[in-house]
């Protein structure tokens, strides 16, 4: 194990010593040491790891490294994580050099600089974040980078996404209501009071957000109305709720009507090649009714409406043609410690397939589909979407990883 630093001292002091690891016997398992950086950009309150994930992870064998304060956001102290059984410290470098580095949000330049050349990154990988010199910085330093939003699951889906998602759409509801509450003059009610016609509310996609979302708008009494391209998904989503529900194609010319009668639009389409397509031009926007809340859920991938910019926690919305939006990419972060403890159950899981499997690369060989999740493997892009937006060459990671072996 690591060293002692001045955080274990002090809680030695007050009697209290984190746990000890249990014995590494297995032959072909690795240890694997595992770094955990504070997010510092502003709005970003999730962590990678939970300290219960920790504890099961060391139980196991691994080394953990916090970095000094980095759960307080997700309400998790390094008390928490020390009792854990993680390293607290304050040096960046420390946990920058760890062999694999794991966060929410992408690595900056200055990040990047502080890794050994070769190391292991899981973070995000949102277009809107990266940059050509982020992906210039990890090909010169051969980091192999897995972009949560790009691994899958053995079912081919995508589960950060699902997850993530999952938490989005049950959120809409509520931040629609405080955001027409207290920004539309006069203040409007979502939901169906007796003798008051419902509230409208339209909704772009058919995946976890459109369902929760649908979900949470019927039991309130509000009227919705479901668009999708792809009718097996509305097909889908329909079976999936078990209760009536107005779905209709998004090339339908019944869409701009809709748009225009409703209290609430939510854009919630993802498209597979990383840029959601654009399916409300400015001049529908503008024939909105005053007041109108657009809530652009997709914005991580450019967002569905011609109007929509990025916005963030502290800043959420912006008013344009009289159109109130809501275009935070990173919705989830406003119930962080639930957040966190999902992305914790996800990784979790694999590093602890990683470790019994020999390390992170072994690991992507046998689990092909946590493979599809890596965009940056020694010097080479790797993904087909970064490649794409970053006008990178791209190599086969299977053929990278065949011939390493």
């Amino acid at each position: 194990m690591m060293e002692s630093n001045p955080f274990q001292e002090l809680l030695a002091q007050q009697g209290i010593m984190p746990m000890e690891a249990m014995a590494w016997t297995k032959q072909n398992a690795r240890s694997i040491l595992i770094g955990i950086p504070k997010e510092h950009a502003k709005y970003e309150n999730r962590i990678a790891l939970s300290p219960h994930a920790v504890q099961l992870l060391v139980a196991n064998g691994h080394e953990v490294l916090v970095e000094k304060s980095a759960g307080e956001r997700s309400g998790f102290s390094d008390a928490d994580y020390l009792l854990a059984g993680a390293s607290v410290t304050e040096d960046l470098s420390q946990v920058w050099q760890s062999p694999l580095v794991i966060k929410i949000s992408p690595p900056s330049e200055k990040e990047i600089d502080l890794m050994k050349v070769g190391n292991c990154l899981i973070s995000c990988a949102s277009y809107h974040h990266l940059t050509v010199e982020i992906i210039d910085k990890l090909i010169q330093k051969k980091i192999l980078a897995i972009g949560l939003e790009y691994a899958e699951d053995n079912g081919g889906g995508f589960p950060f996404v699902k997850i993530m998602a999952e938490i989005a759409g049950q959120l809409v509801l509520p931040i629609a209501s405080e955001i027409l509450r207290k920004e539309h003059q006069p203040g409007v009610l979502l939901g169906n009071v007796t003798g008051v016609p419902p509230c409208k509310m339209v909704l772009l996609g058919s995946g976890q957000v459109v369902e929760q979302a649908a979900r949470a708008a019927w039991h309130a009494g509000i009227q919705v109305q479901v668009f999708d391209k792809d009718i097996y998904k509305l097909q889908r989503l329909k079976q999936s709720l078990g209760f009536p529900l107005i779905t209709q194609v998004i090339d339908s010319e019944n869409l701009p009507k809709a748009l225009q009668e409703a209290q609430v639009i939510v854009g919630a389409l993802r498209s597979d090649n990383g840029i959601t397509p654009c399916i409300v031009t400015e001049e529908m926007v503008s024939k909105l009714k005053e007041g109108t809340l657009i809530m652009d859920v997709c914005i991580d991938q450019g967002g569905c409406f011609e109007t929509s910019f990025t916005t963030n926690l502290g800043n959420p919305t912006f008013t344009k043609h009289g159109v109130i939006h809501y275009c935070v990419p990173n919705i989830p972060s406003q119930v962080s410690q639930t957040a966190s403890l999902s992305i914790s159950n996800l990784i979790t899981s694999f590093l602890l397939k990683a470790g019994k499997t020999g390390g992170v690369e072994e690991m992507l060989w046998q689990g092909k589909s946590f493979m599809k999740g890596v965009y940056a493997y020694k010097g080479y892009i790797t993904h087909p979407m970064i490649g794409k937006l970053f006008h990178k060459a791209v190599k086969d990671i299977q053929l990278l990883l065949l011939s390493k072996s």
